[in-house]
């Protein structure tokens, strides 16, 4: 929660894809290449795209693209535009099943960058 006005962060949406197996690059491509249509609209915050290390089958590649947003109505706006309809037509040719997830941020615990391993750091924990 914003410590100030008691309200969520940012609105987040998470949508799970699974990419058609051997479209892995050029869904990537083209993501990269369109992505501006989301993150140019005044509401978002930006955007993510994961690979699952562990979710790929013999239907294809999972992947994770997350975005946030100052609000759901921001989103919402977006998600009707003819913006976004274009976006999802130009992906859609890679996927073969997908799922979106919507949420609310309420809180937010930075980590702080450091030149430590993760192996130093477990050593000095113990």
């Amino acid at each position: 929660m914003n410590p100030r006005t008691q309200e969520p962060i940012a609105f987040r949406v998470m949508l799970r894809m699974t990419i058609k197996a051997g479209a892995e690059a050029d869904f990537e491509r083209v993501w990269r290449e369109i992505g501006d249509a989301v993150t140019s609209h005044p509401a978002n915050l930006g955007q993510w795209l994961s690979r699952a290390a562990e979710e790929s089958g013999s239907e294809g590649v999972v992947y994770y693209i997350v975005s946030d947003w100052v609000d759901e109505p921001g989103f919402r706006e977006f998600e009707t535009s003819d913006r976004h309809l274009e976006h999802r037509q130009r992906l859609h040719p890679y996927r073969s099943g997908g799922t979106m997830t919507t949420m609310r941020v309420v809180a937010h615990l930075p980590g702080t960058p450091s030149a430590v391993s993760h192996h130093e750091w477990e050593t000095v924990r113990l």
